[in-house]
């Protein structure tokens, strides 16, 4: 594997891990809510993206207003907009089918990915898409199925709302991928403070409606240290990990390796977050949970085998090459 493609492939598996922090939420949190994390998160996410921009502003082209809008439009897509339909997703439907559905992302963006940009056969992707598929589903299918008996009408929201968020990162990484072959020169860095600095922009024009509909407990409860420093820990930890990290990492895979099997990778975080569920619930995981990410593991190590196949164009050029360079040694050694 080149080493270009194998840095794309770290990225994206930290990237993954980065985001998978997302499902320890709900465990810190407190008397507090989701929304008061989520404000607390992206205003430190902008803050940071200040800075960093300010700090590598000098080693970067001339942005122009278009730069901007399309990186606050990623910033919304990609990281305010998810999370905010995630965890609304998690209050009508509960913590189990919203994970559930979202971890589909995956299997959906290398569909995608690979239908435009065709640089994957369809039948080497088939074999890592379906072990991925049977990962999942092994991994959610206990839960799932508890939560969808009896299923109310709010459990039918709250699966609309997931699939609602399948559908916002699927547009962020197929558009994010776009965006950035039209910007070659584009730092990451650069490009990650940009997306952050609109994010946070964003969560500010949100705050007035989240204090009016009391969906924000700040306003209510005020910053009471004791319970409040877990939400700011957090916050800043997701901030500098979740966002900027992985935002960041992300736009480094982008560059380097197809975005189908990006999506590939993004599996990963499925493999992490139910590592932190069974931390922070104090269990084993069942035996289906360990077939699941078994096959998820063997899925991802699956895609990265392809990232070492050549493609038809590319082994006929270089079986071309091969030929040149025999038929001029020939020549030049006729004996």
């Amino acid at each position: 594997m080149q080493r270009r493609s194998m840095i794309g492939v770290l990225a994206a598996i930290f990237a993954a891990f980065s985001w998978s922090l997302n499902f320890v939420a709900p465990y810190i949190v407190g008397p507090y809510s989701i929304y008061d994390l989520a404000v607390t998160r992206f205003l430190l996410s902008g803050l940071l993206g200040i800075a960093l921009f300010g700090a590598v502003r000098r080693e970067v082209v001339q942005l122009s207003l278009r730069d901007w809008l399309v990186a606050a439009w990623l910033g919304f897509v990609g990281y305010v907009g998810y999370f905010m339909t995630v965890m609304a997703a998690v209050l009508f439907a509960g913590p189990i089918i919203p994970p559930a559905i979202v971890a589909m992302v995956p299997v959906v963006l290398a569909i995608m990915g690979n239908l435009g940009e065709r640089t994957v056969q369809w039948r080497m992707l088939s074999i890592p898409l379906g072990l991925s598929t049977l990962g999942l589903v092994l991994v959610n299918l206990l839960g799932l199925s508890e939560a969808l008996y009896g299923m109310p009408i709010r459990v039918i929201i709250g699966i609309v709302i997931s699939v609602g968020a399948v559908l916002l990162w699927t547009v962020f990484a197929l558009t994010n991928r776009t965006a950035l072959a039209a910007r070659p020169a584009m730092d990451a860095r650069m490009w990650t403070a940009m997306m952050m600095i609109g994010g946070a922009a964003e969560i500010m024009a949100f705050i007035p409606l989240a204090a009016s509909t009391g969906l924000l407990k700040l306003t209510s409860l005020g910053v009471r240290l004791h319970d409040f420093l877990p939400v700011l820990l957090g916050s800043f930890t997701l901030a500098v990990i979740g966002s900027i990290a992985g935002s960041w990492a992300w736009t480094i895979a982008a560059k380097r390796i197809p975005v189908g099997l990006a999506g590939q990778l993004i599996v990963t975080e499925t493999v992490f977050a139910t590592c932190f569920g069974l931390v922070a619930t104090h269990r084993w995981p069942t035996w289906p949970e360990a077939l699941g990410v078994a096959s998820i593991v063997v899925g991802v190590v699956s895609a990265l085998k392809i990232l070492q196949t050549p493609s038809p164009a590319e082994q006929s050029t270089a079986d071309g090459a091969a030929r040149i360079t025999t038929s001029a040694n020939q020549v030049n050694n006729p004996n």
